[in-house]
Parts: C-alpha cells; sequence; structure tokens
C-alpha cells in the first residue's frame, strides 16, 4: 500500500464494524431470553429473524478482512519501532490475527444456523438452538484484542512503539479484556477488545510514526 496509513484506517474501521455490528446483531435472539431452555421455544422464537443472523455473517467477513490488515500492519510498525528480535511485533498481530479467525469462525457457523432457520421443519430443534448458543458466542471473543493491547502497552512502555497516551489505553484494554476472561464470561471481550481496536487505529493513524516511510 502506497499510502502506509491504511493499515491503521483498517483497524479503525474493522473495529466499528465488528462492534456495531455484533451489537445489532444480538437481537437476532433478544426475544428468546434465558428462561427459555426447551429448544422448541428458542426455534420459535428466532424462526422469524433470519436476516440477523444473514448480517453477522457479512459482518464477521467485513471485520475479519479489516483486522487481517490492521494485524500486519501493526506488525511492520511496531517492527520497525522495536529493538530487533522483540517478540512485541508478532505477539500484537498474533492477537488480532485470533480474532480474525474467530470471526471467521462464527460467520461459518452463522451460515449453518441461516440455513436452519429457511427450513426449521427439516432440522432437529435441539441442533438450531445449539447454534444459537454457538451464534451468540464465538464471534463475540474478542480475546486476541487484549493480548494484542498488552504487546503495544508493553512495547509503548519500554520503547516508544506506541504513544504514552495508547500506551496506557492499551494496557487498561488488556487489563479489562483479562477480566472477562478470568469469569466466564468471555463473548464480553467484544466491548473492550473492540473499544481498543478503534481506538488503536486513531492512534497509529494520526501519529507521526504512522506516517513514517517505507524504507
Amino acid at each position: 500500500m502506497k499510502n502506509n496509513r491504511l493499515w491503521a484506517l483498517a483497524g479503525l474501521l474493522g473495529g466499528l464494524v465488528g462492534l456495531v455490528g455484533l451489537f445489532v446483531g444480538s437481537g437476532f435472539s433478544g426475544d428468546v431470553g434465558d428462561g427459555i431452555k426447551d429448544s422448541a421455544l428458542v426455534v420459535d422464537a428466532v424462526a422469524e429473524q433470519r436476516w440477523y443472523v444473514w448480517l453477522t455473517q457479512v459482518v464477521c467477513f467485513v471485520a475479519a478482512a479489516l483486522l487481517v490488515v490492521f494485524g500486519a500492519g501493526l506488525k511492520r510498525h511496531l517492527a520497525r519501532q522495536e529493538p530487533a528480535g522483540s517478540l512485541v511485533p508478532q505477539v500484537a498481530a498474533g492477537g488480532v490475527g485470533l480474532v480474525a479467525v474467530l470471526l471467521l469462525v462464527g460467520g461459518g457457523m452463522c451460515t449453518e444456523l441461516y440455513w436452519a432457520l429457511g427450513e426449521p421443519a427439516k432440522w432437529d430443534p435441539d441442533t438450531i438452538a445449539g447454534l444459537v448458543e454457538v451464534y451468540n458466542t464465538l464471534p463475540w471473543l474478542w480475546g486476541g484484542a487484549g493480548i494484542a493491547a498488552a504487546a503495544v502497552a508493553v512495547g509503548g512502555f519500554r520503547n516508544g512503539s506506541a504513544s504514552t497516551w495508547l500506551a496506557v489505553v492499551s494496557a487498561l484494554a488488556a487489563l479489562l479484556v483479562v477480566a472477562t476472561q478470568v469469569f466466564p464470561a468471555q463473548y464480553g471481550a467484544l466491548f473492550p477488545g473492540a473499544v481498543w481496536v478503534v481506538v488503536a487505529g486513531i492512534g497509529f493513524l494520526t501519529s507521526g510514526r504512522a506516517n513514517a516511510p517505507v524504507n
């Protein structure tokens, strides 16, 4: 890419697409509630809302594609700023990559759910109910963003590979993501994780270092 700020813009957009898109898509199972445990009742509650599933599938793919670009650019940027042999670039990119993988897997499960809801009478209600649970979990597992945020924080504090304010925000985001992982609510990582990706995208997009010429 001639304009090496595009990777940061991809992160900003990827975080927004994931956060807003998945939050909107959560309306699919809003009528189910924790009190409905009967699979047939779950199917009845969601059968007429297939479009949410299609929307989530598209959101997952678009967000994953943007995050792959962000992760690659983040690795390149950090590698230029970090000492030779530093693990920070690889860990940061790996964390973002984990989010992209979970988004693609979650989008794939949406495909199964979409077709199942098209012909619910031909599907076992228990299967559909199981797919609903996966739909409500996998794309929200942004724990990898916490790993990336921690790496950026370490690089920023130790070597100045990120601005001080971004290092502080990254450290806080990493702690929030960890909190969602140690308590059985891993899907809550979407919120601090996606917000961090957006903020990091803005930070690197506006940073003087992000505009450094390509060697």
